[in-house]
């Protein structure tokens, strides 16, 4: 992997001269070079970031979360940092605000948020339909909690973007294995069904299969399928005996592919909940609404 650096002081080090630093390496910020032939990954991306601060930033959000071992963060995502106003960078988003030491850690070199302050600013600075699925990745690699931040949502209490953040973070659940298992259940709780419990286990005592999400009294559940599932063979000989355990203890298991509407999932769900005689209690959501 290749690893940023600062251009004058490679020159300085003695190590690349001007015309080396010139024709065989590429400038990813003023100063900061990397081969030419190196990929652009996330990682890279944010080490030059850091080092285009002066090395005084401090990586927050999404790249924050990637560091701390979140999945799910695509290589083009930009880069946010807590840093002094600089003129802006393509790829980069600067947040100009206050950060107690407490909330900095150091990985490797690099200063990053906290597991706290990064699920807070991932629940601040992004829509919530894009900031749960990134708060869920987080719990499901380190099991940051809502209430492991709660102190720092009393800290920035009056802060923009805390109202938001409150609301992503009481509907993250490490449960979700995929951002799309993470839109079914926003899909189901914005419909006025109550939250479904994640990652149901079903065993007969010699085998088990876990569920994606579901309801335990209707023993309703919804699985979302990915398009490996019927294009890998081994994948496709696995779904036909988890199915067949699935049955056999009694679940009606929903299968949600792509191609289904958003009005078509919910029908079908409504439709195994009056096959079982069971009405749903109201989500708190929605009873706030009425």
């Amino acid at each position: 992997m290749w690893i940023p650096f600062v251009g004058s002081e490679a020159i300085s080090a003695g190590s690349l001269t001007p015309g080396a630093l010139r024709w065989n390496h590429l400038a990813l910020h003023p100063g900061v070079y990397v081969p030419k032939n190196a990929e652009q990954t996330l990682f890279t991306r944010t080490v030059a970031t850091w080092l285009w601060s002066g090395r005084r930033g401090v990586i927050a959000g999404r790249a924050a979360a990637a560091l701390h071992g979140a999945r799910w963060v695509d290589d083009p995502t930009p880069i946010e940092v807590i840093a002094e106003h600089t003129r802006p960078r393509p790829g980069v988003v600067v947040h100009e605000e206050r950060i107690a030491p407490d909330e900095i850690v150091r990985i490797g070199e690099i200063p990053v948020t906290s597991l706290a302050r990064t699920a807070l600013d991932l629940g601040r600075h992004l829509p919530r339909d894009i900031a749960v699925p990134h708060l869920d990745a987080l719990a499901a690699a380190i099991g940051v909690s809502g209430i492991e931040v709660a102190d720092l949502l009393e800290r920035y209490r009056g802060a923009r973007g805390v109202r938001r953040a409150r609301e992503a973070l009481a509907l993250m659940d490490g449960g979700a294995q995929s951002p799309k298992e993470t839109w079914l259940r926003l899909l189901l709780i914005d419909a006025g069904l109550p939250a479904p419990r994640t990652q149901i286990r079903v065993s007969d005592g010699f085998r088990e299969a876990f569920i994606d999400m579901g309801y335990d009294e209707p023993m309703v559940g919804l699985d979302y399928e990915g398009a490996h599932h019927s294009t890998k063979r081994t994948q496709y000989v696995h779904d036909i005996w988890r199915a067949e355990l699935i049955d056999r203890q009694g679940w009606i298991d929903l299968r949600v592919v792509a191609e289904h509407s958003r009005q078509f999932i919910l029908h079908r769900v409504r439709e195994a909940f009056a096959r079982r005689g069971f009405t749903p209690p109201p989500s708190p959501r929605s009873a706030g609404r009425s």
